[in-house]
């Protein structure tokens, strides 16, 4: 089981599609390792950031169960790991810390350098939720087969393109990205998002949280046929159900022209 999954530094844009070329994306399974930094002749490292601030071997990544663990091998340079869904939430890796663990499901590492460019993005997909209930009984908890946050904003874009049928169950209406982008505008911790943004975290549910076939997945994100079949499996499955529009602004009051309001 792939528990962390790295996106190359050569593979910016949003998740599963750069340029039109297949990305490239390191998976590592509880327990792996691989290393980053500027690597050497003889001696490459799986991560590579063609800085030339960056050491040769700046650190290693090291997958767990539902996170991951970062060793900061600079003897003087701090790194910064910030979480990609928090308002300027992060953490900070001391010169020489080994083995820090790293709480977030979408991160990105960054590394002091002389371009400005060095970083890379980690996620950590497989974070276990309990199902409801499961805390009463004795015994194994059961997990979750989909590993949704409702606080991340994929689970906001995802619960938008499921609100027209969660509203109303005979529509076959599923929302476009500039209407998904429109919705969330006013809510909380949204007000930024773009359109590049509702694309990647609608690859992101398709690829990784949802897991929709391979032809799905490679279809881009504006493609109606890739938001139907996330909204249909949402939906068929109950990851998002009428108590989650309140995450979700009140719908703006429709103005009545004429006659006695």
């Amino acid at each position: 089981m792939d528990t962390v999954i790295v996106q190359l530094p050569d593979q910016e844009g949003r998740f599963g599609k750069v340029a039109g070329d297949m990305p490239r994306l390191l998976r590592l399974g509880p327990g792996e390792t691989a290393d980053f930094g500027r690597g050497e002749a003889g001696s490459p490292v799986e991560v590579a950031l063609n800085d030339p601030g960056v050491s040769r071997h700046a650190g290693q990544i090291t997958a767990a169960e539902d996170y991951w663990r970062l060793s900061n091998y600079s003897g003087h340079v701090t790194y910064v790991v910030e979480n990609m869904e928090g308002a300027g939430e992060h953490i900070k890796v001391a010169p020489g810390r080994l083995g820090a663990p790293v709480p977030f499901e979408f991160s990105r590492v960054v590394l002091p350098s002389t371009e400005g460019g060095a970083h890379f993005k980690v996620f950590a997909p497989e974070h276990s939720y309990l199902e409801r209930g499961a805390g009463e009984r004795g015994g194994e908890p059961t997990q979750s087969p989909f590993a949704l946050d409702q606080t991340a904003k994929y689970f906001l874009v995802l619960l938008a393109l499921c609100e027209p049928r969660l509203r109303d169950p005979s529509s076959g209406a599923v929302p476009g990205v500039a209407e998904v982008l429109e919705r969330l505008r006013g809510v909380e911790g949204c007000q930024d998002l773009t359109r590049s943004a509702v694309n990647y975290h609608i690859d992101y549910l398709a690829a990784v949280k949802l897991r929709l076939r391979d032809d799905a997945v490679d279809r881009p994100a504006g493609t109606s046929g890739k938001r139907a079949e996330l909204a249909a499996l949402a939906l068929r499955f109950d990851l998002v159900r009428e108590e989650h529009l309140a995450l979700l602004r009140p719908c703006r009051a429709r103005v009545v022209s004429g006659g006695d309001a």
